[in-house]
């Protein structure tokens, strides 16, 4: 045989070789994978403790919601939660991000919730699956779809069947993506939440069965639990699903009473505040870390399983907030930050919370937990200046075609969104009148309306003030009406009534007002794409009127960090970066900062771009009329510093004492007041 022919022999031969160890390798792997799904059992809860793989096992959870972290977080927030000793996983779905138009579906990039699971399999979390569809989290609506609203029958939370279908579409949607990710079937999920907290609702008694064969018929198999206070224990569990308690405060009568109604039953704290969250104008919640410790350690000691809720809380980015209105006369909306005084801050630092709790159990790991995540770094930029200004109305033509209505019409049921009507952000109504009077709202505006006549603000509406006395008038005169949704209820039995911009009929001396024509100003990326864009933007020489857009740029020379941006003599409004959102500011505070993430930002120019309602910053305005008349300028401080040791003065001017200066000389800082 030829030499050459030889070698192809025996070429062939390897490659065969090769091919049967491959073969047998694989059945081997495949088959022991089979043995793993078959032979090992998930969480139970058929004694007093959990067991996991037929070991005793306790759930130490931590809540850390996917669409309130940038992406390129993640990883980072997971890591630093299982450095603190914590072994599983919590998190909400979304229902209105993931299906924001009825039958559209979005579970990429920010969304994909896959990825975040796979994501914390990988890091060695099990993952508690909390799919709603209503999920509470102080987040619109509950995670309800608005579009859901345009019907005016609808019946959330209950069998309705205008209801029902919806969620059987979107379940069929996302169940589909998690069902592989089970424990039984390799992944990280070894439990599901049915529904959330219905025991505050509990409008429907054949609801809850609903859900929890909507799970079940789709390949749910782990193990299902639900979630209440103490009082939503008596009516929001459903049979075949563990029941779980929330609370703050450890009252001992709470165990004794979840003991009562499923006896030899593990015991777990679904929620266990770790702080509490803000709504605009109120005070920014702290819970003492000592305290807090003080409830775990007993906690611990009685042998129950616990979930921090929140455990890093992160950011209402966008419209996203939800409203507070359990006994109050009206909604309050959440602040943007949703920082919630937890373990991790809302830029994932760590808080003296976190210390505390990773040294105590610490003393209950076999193995030393891991190393400390080093944190983001951060970076204070230079102030931006603004360069450019477009009113309200010369932003108009960027919005989509206005609509005429001779009555008014709710955001939800305006023609726009592909017929899913508008779904946050504000809504301008125009008619016209001819005399002065009185203009009152018969509580038909949610939330809050900002009043012009012929383009000059005259006044605003809200829950508390609905009547306002309009200047007279001669001759006709346009009336606008820029009304702001500022977060739908997430919590309580009012969520059917949370349909925002004008609701009904609003009447100027006693007479409804008729003949509108509506703008959507919902400020999707598509809008401000189109803004951003347009040559219709002025020089801030001239003189402004508000409402108002402004935009400025920043440039960067090196990688981006996270930083906080603050605007101290601004009114009220919202703020994009290179389009994104990143939400709400307000100087009635509490909150006087926003995040904004590094992975946001890029090297080069960075857009900057904020909608003011009513001022905007001093400094902005006389750097303009100095500009204008050719006048040069120092900035006295451009960076403030620091008044190290006991080198702060203190000012006397006026007062009846000396007040002295904080040791901060800077103007961008990260806090609430």
């Amino acid at each position: 045989m030829a030499p050459w022919m030889l070698f192809f022999k025996r070429k062939r031969l390897i490659l065969l070789y090769i091919v049967l160890t491959l073969i047998i390798v694989f059945h081997s792997i495949r088959k022991h994978l089979e043995v793993r799904m078959t032979g090992v059992e998930g969480l139970r809860a058929n004694s007093s403790w959990f067991t996991l793989e037929k070991k005793p096992f306790r759930i130490l959870g931590g809540s850390i919601h996917y669409f309130r972290v940038p992406s390129a977080y993640w990883e980072d927030r997971l890591m630093k939660m299982k450095a603190c000793g914590l072994n599983t996983l919590t998190t909400y779905v979304p229902w209105n991000l993931h299906e924001p138009q009825q039958g559209v579906f979005d579970f990429k990039n920010q969304l994909d919730l896959e990825a975040y699971l796979r994501l914390a399999g990988r890091l060695g979390l099990w993952v508690i699956l909390r799919p709603g569809p209503y999920i509470c989290a102080e987040w619109d609506l509950g995670g309800l779809p608005s579009w859901l609203l345009r019907d005016p029958n609808m019946r959330l939370r209950t069998t309705y069947s205008g209801f029902t279908d919806a969620v059987n579409s979107f379940f069929d949607q996302l169940i589909t993506k998690v069902a592989p990710l089970q424990y039984s079937k390799g992944g990280p999920i070894i439990a599901v939440q049915v529904e959330n907290e219905y025991g505050s609702y509990a409008k429907d008694e054949a609801y809850m069965p609903f859900i929890k064969e909507a799970l079940l018929s789709r390949g749910i198999t782990e193990l299902l639990l639900t979630s209440d206070n103490k009082a939503g224990l008596k009516a929001g569990g459903v049979k075949g699903a563990l029941e779980t308690i929330n609370f703050q405060d450890l009252d001992p009568e709470d165990f004794s009473y979840l003991n009562a109604i499923q006896p030899f039953k593990p015991q777990m704290v679904m929620e266990y505040w770790s702080g509490w969250f803000d709504v605009w104008g109120g005070r920014h919640h702290i819970y003492s870390p000592e305290v807090m410790m003080s409830v775990v350690a007993k906690l611990f000691e009685m042998g129950v399983s616990i979930n921090f809720y929140m455990f890093h809380g992160g950011t209402n980015f966008g419209f996203m907030n939800g409203a507070l209105a359990v006994d109050l006369p009206a909604p309050k909306p959440m602040i943007t930050s949703y920082d919630y005084d937890a373990p991790l801050s809302e830029a994932g630092d760590y808080t003296t919370k976190y210390h505390l709790l990773r040294n105590f159990f610490s003393q209950y790991q076999i193995q030393p937990l891991p190393d400390l995540p080093a944190l983001q770094k951060r970076r204070a930029y230079q102030p931006v200046i603004i360069e450019q200004r477009l009113s309200l109305w010369e932003a108009l033509p960027f919005t989509d075609k206005p609509y005429k209505s001779e009555r008014p019409v709710n955001m939800e049921n305006l023609p726009v969104n592909n017929d899913n009507g508008q779904l946050y952000g504000y809504t301008l109504y125009e008619t016209t009148i001819s005399s002065g009077g009185v203009l009152n709202s018969k509580n038909n505006i949610r939330d809050r309306a900002l009043v012009f006549v012929d383009k000059e603000y005259v006044g605003f509406i809200n829950d508390e003030a609905q009547k306002l006395v309009i200047p007279n008038v001669t001759e006709e005169r346009s009336l606008s009406l820029l009304v702001e949704n500022c977060g739908r209820v997430n919590y309580g039995k009012t969520l059917n009534n949370q349909r925002k911009g004008i609701v009904g009929d609003i009447e100027f001396n006693e007479l409804p007002l008729r003949g509108f024509i509506i703008h959507s100003l919902d400020m999707n990326p598509g809008f401000i794409n189109r803004l951003e864009g347009s040559g219709s933007w002025i020089s801030m020489r001239q003189q402004t009127s508000f409402p108002a857009f402004f935009k400025g740029r920043m440039y960067l020379n090196r990688n981006p960090k996270d930083t906080f941006i603050r605007l101290p003599v601004w009114k009220k409004g919202v703020v994009f970066i290179n389009g994104q959102n990143l939400g709400r500011y307000w100087s009635i505070g509490p909150q006087q900062t926003l995040y904004v993430p590094g992975p946001w930002l890029k090297i080069g120019e960075n857009q900057i771009m904020v909608f003011e309602e009513r001022e905007t910053d001093v400094m902005m305005s006389v750097v303009a009329k100095l500009f204008e008349m050719g006048v040069s300028i120092n900035f006295y401080m451009f960076h403030g510093g620091t008044n190290f040791g006991f080198m702060n003065g203190a000012l006397a001017v006026d007062l009846p004492a000396p007040k002295p200066m904080i040791t901060s000389y800077g103007k961008f800082n990260n806090g609430f007041q």
